[in-house]
């Protein structure tokens, strides 16, 4: 399985960007997908989460300003940022909780990061 992450960039302080990541391979169901972040210097963290069904859960630093959606069709999960701070500066890393056809096991999928700078 693949995850591929796009939308990163340069953008000012207030602005907005929207993150994609699209999964792809032999790939039966997929549970939870996610957005985790790690700036220089700093662990991981969770960004937001959206469940199968819909269900969504986020950091407590970017509720009301980032939004998490997906598209099961399309194995595919978004995250529209908005009214962006210099901290939300990072490496951005989607993750799926994939169930392969090979092994029929939950497997937890990582795509390669986009950058989000954002500038003061």
């Amino acid at each position: 399985v693949q995850l591929q992450a796009c939308g990163g960039g340069l953008v000012q302080a207030g602005g907005s960007l929207r993150l994609s990541c699209i999964a792809s391979g032999s790939i039966v169901s997929i549970n939870a997908m996610g957005w985790y972040r790690q700036a220089p210097g700093n662990e991981r963290e969770l960004v937001a989460i959206i469940t199968s069904g819909g269900r969504t859960v986020y950091a407590d630093s970017v509720k009301g300003r980032f939004t998490i959606s997906r598209d099961n069709a399309k194995n595919t999960v978004y995250m529209q940022m908005g009214s962006l701070k210099p901290e939300d500066t990072a490496v951005y890393y989607c993750n799926a909780l994939v169930v392969l056809r090979t092994t029929m096991v939950t497997h937890s999928a990582w795509g390669q990061g986009t950058l989000v700078t954002v500038s003061s």
